[in-house]
């Protein structure tokens, strides 16, 4: 079976249902739906000026046009598809058609810069690219320099000189489907790492592997027809995508909003009757504060089908999990754990079903091994710190074009993770922190995630982050990067007091307030915090937000 198997499927068994909704909430329509309004909802939303919808048929016809298109262009079977564009209705039938085809898709995520862009499609032999019009001045700079690029196919308004226009153009090609047999084994997609150590590696995934996703996701989070999915993380990346598998596999509806304020998100939730939200650590913080505060209301919003709250992305602290609890009891929850290369969530996962062990990542996912080793890749004891790896249908087929970096982290159908965890007495890991990101100072090894999940219990911290910065006697020491809630002063004193509840040696010796960097995924980007605070004098300042 291969992964477009399920869409064409449900073209033909749910043809008239709608598939995907596209919400683009504006400054001016941001305002609460109240009860009464909600009555209306359901005749309004059809005329509704930032919505768009997406039926099973049609969503398979453009799909079969993409795909169709390519091939009149003389596009042969494994050519790389680049998609370049902003989570929209267009996306995923762009998607699906380049897998038609027989094609390669690439998405690509969108803040790299013009640099990154260029690099990414050369790194996985681009030939062709479907960009939007908000990426037109990167492209701009670099056109010289894409000749492998063949085709530039181009979405929205404002088409550039050098691309055409690919919707009008799929208009004059067939909506069946194309005369294209595909294969489990066949080559399906390349994803990019997040480029933590450096430009990203292209990871490289067949038909099997995606299709092993859809049948994890559904696994653990029993979507059925009924469930309606709302997706707000970008869908270049593995995390949002194979979440949006499990309406796939079901063939229930997803909405794709775009925005994350958290009006925006309780809205979605109310006009679009969703039961599942997927959402990464910084959002789920954001909506609890907006409670807390009083800038939301959660008697202006329809909420009783919202069954499953889940997040993945990175370590999710404890704290936050019994907030969400405290404000919205009857929420089942569940994080997710995985890696690109490992074809995004799931691989290890908590489960609704054990809400006692927040704080853990979880137990081996549907069909998965997971494995703590030592450096010399033995197992270590229960309860002893390893990196953790997993095995099972979803793990990479390799770094394209990188056989090193490959061998590094492949060794006998596992994948090493370069995550360090631990597993309780119970089987349960837990997520200690990035290999690279363990802190050693005077021969002590220092796990910054633990240090953050103490300092977020705080209740003047909105977030904060952990780095190693170089000391002569120690060689390192830790430092927390704290930023504060809105409104609020806090001072370093005020943290190294709350700090005294750690062991001296896990207490960070700096102290400094500024913003936490994440990438669109959630993840803290420590790189940035390390250039801005390794390449030079280090300031520690009192600030008021």
């Amino acid at each position: 079976m291969v992964i477009t198997d399920f869409l064409e499927r449900n073209a033909r068994l749910y043809g008239d249902e709608t598939a995907l909704v596209e919400l683009s909430p504006s400054e001016e329509r941001d305002r609460a739906v109240t009860w009464r309004e909600a009555s209306l909802i359901e005749s309004a939303q059809p005329d509704a000026p930032y919505r768009r919808a997406l039926s099973w048929r049609d969503f398979d016809r453009r799909a079969n046009r993409f795909a169709n298109l390519l091939l009149s262009r003389g596009v042969e079977r494994g050519t790389k598809v680049g998609i370049l564009m902003m989570n929209c209705l267009e996306w995923l039938p762009v998607y699906f058609g380049a897998l038609k085809a027989g094609c390669i898709a690439v998405p690509l995520n969108f803040r790299y810069s013009a640099e990154e862009i260029r690099y990414c499609l050369e790194l996985a032999d681009v030939e062709t690219l479907v960009f939007g019009p908000e990426f037109i001045s990167r492209l701009d700079a670099v056109q010289d320099q894409l000749s492998r690029v063949r085709f530039r196919f181009f979405v929205g308004r404002g088409k550039p000189a050098y691309a055409e226009d690919c919707f009008k153009l799929m208009g004059f090609c067939s909506s069946s489907p194309p005369p294209v047999a595909l294969e489990e084994t066949d080559h399906a997609a390349i994803y990019f790492s997040s480029g933590t150590t450096g430009f990203p590696k292209a990871i490289l995934h067949n038909h099997r592997a995606l299709v092993s996703s859809c049948e994890t996701e559904q696994k653990h989070h029993g979507q059925t027809r009924e469930d309606v999915f709302l997706c707000i993380p970008p869908l270049y990346h593995t995390g949002a995508k194979m979440h949006w598998f499990g309406s796939l596999i079901s063939g229930s509806r997803a909405v794709l909003l775009r925005g994350v304020k958290p009006e925006w998100i309780l809205r979605a939730v109310t006009e679009e009757k969703c039961t599942i939200v997927w959402l990464l650590v910084p959002w789920a913080q954001d909506l609890l504060d907006a409670v807390d505060a009083g800038k939301v209301d959660l008697g202006h919003y329809l909420l009783d089908q919202w069954r499953l709250m889940h997040i993945g992305a990175q370590p999710v602290p404890p704290s936050l999990i019994k907030r969400w609890k405290q404000i919205f009891p009857h929420h089942q929850y569940d994080t997710n754990y995985g890696l690109s290369e490992s074809i995004g969530p799931g691989c290890v996962h908590l489960g609704v079903e054990n809400i006692h062990k927040v704080g853990a990542i979880g137990v081996p996912g549907h069909h998965w091994e997971t494995r703590i080793v030592d450096e010399n890749w033995q197992d270590v004891p229960q309860g002893e710190i390893g990196e953790l790896a997993v095995k099972g249908p979803g793990v990479m087929l390799c770094y394209y074009k990188n056989k090193e970096a490959t061998d590094e982290i492949l060794k006998d159908g596992w994948l090493y993770t370069g995550d360090m965890a631990r597993m309780d007495e119970d089987g349960f890991i837990f997520l200690v922190d990035r290999k690279k990101d363990v802190v050693i100072s005077g021969g002590e090894n220092i796990y910054p995630v633990q240090i953050e999940d103490f300092l977020r219990k705080y209740d003047k911290v909105k977030d904060v982050a952990v780095i190693g910065l170089p000391e002569p006697r120690l060689g390192e020491i830790a430092a927390a990067v704290v930023e504060v809630k809105e409104g609020v002063d806090c001072t370093e004193e005020e943290i190294a007091a709350f700090c005294r509840e750690l062991p001296r040696y896990k207490r960070p010796r700096r102290i400094i307030f500024d913003r936490v960097p994440r990438n669109p995924t959630g993840k803290i980007e420590k790189p940035v915090l390390r250039e801005r605070y390794c390449g030079g004098r280090l300031v520690e300042a009192q600030i008021s937000n």
